[in-house]
């Protein structure tokens, strides 16, 4: 039973959003590349080996109908659990940066300057935010894949070499994927670079006069680039929970099999 599918490699919201977010130039003349092609060049020969046996492993089960309600019930728990991992998530990617400490009122009462729109227009404060939620989103989900792995290995002895086989998984694969992970800021700092681009050239078309105010409203540049940062991060969050939902989905297939 495999736990990603050719379909989802190719499908994830990420790759879509950097194919969009990617200059038309550079798109061009991109192959369509296989994905067993492509995994056969981030795996060693040990891992190879390794994985290998894991897999060989879902295979040699024998059917049994013991624990069959136990172990469908628990699968169900564990399903509700990455339910409730998403909506923290959720919250992390809508999150905004904490608000600083309030500055004392002046003794004559008259009001402090307001906050500079041009400080929120350089990458760095966007770059601090994006790096900690996406720290936030690695901690959380590497924890709710081990919660349901070690799940799966308990709810019934038949599909506990579909736990083993995650954890080879991400044990091959975390080295390479932390460093793809490790590239997106800079994707980011492009789209920002970007969006601002087009907000010029926008405003040298039309003769407009530029209005900082209006930046973060809708319609505004930075209004705009704050979509595309959630969507970079909600899109992460589904990549990173893609092979929880998989080990999910094998093993109440197995489960239901084996119990048939």
């Amino acid at each position: 039973m495999n736990l990603h599918s050719h379909h989802r490699l190719h499908s994830s919201a990420l790759v879509r959003l950097l194919q969009q977010w990617m200059p038309a130039a550079q798109g061009r003349g991109r192959r369509e590349v296989d994905v067993g092609e492509e995994l056969s060049q981030w795996l060693s020969t040990v891992d190879a080996v390794t994985l290998s046996r894991a897999v060989r492993a879902t295979d040699d089960v024998v059917p049994t109908s013991v624990l069959e309600d136990a172990g469908t019930a628990a699968l169900r728990e564990l399903a509700q659990l990455v339910t409730t991992v998403r909506a923290e998530l959720a919250v992390v990617v809508e999150g905004r940066p904490a608000a600083g400490r309030p500055q004392r009122s002046r003794a004559d009462s008259t009001p402090t300057d307001p906050p500079d729109p041009a400080a929120e227009a350089e990458f760095a404060p966007h770059g601090v935010r994006y790096l900690a939620a996406q720290k936030q989103i690695e901690a959380r989900t590497a924890v709710v894949r081990a919660q349901v792995r070690n799940g799966v290995a308990s709810a019934a002895p038949g599909v506990r070499p579909l736990a083993a086989l995650d954890a080879v998984m991400e044990q091959v694969m975390a080295p390479r994927e932390q460093r793809l992970w490790g590239t997106l800021a800079g994707h980011l700092e492009r789209r920002m670079a970007h969006r601002r681009q087009l907000h010029e050239d926008m405003l040298a078309a039309s003769g407009g006069v530029d209005d900082p105010a209006r930046w973060k409203q809708p319609g505004g540049w930075l209004h705009a680039f704050e979509r595309d940062l959630q969507a970079l991060l909600q899109a992460e969050i589904d990549v990173r929970l893609q092979p929880v939902m998989g080990l999910l989905e094998a093993a109440q297939h197995k489960n239901k099999e084996m119990t048939e």
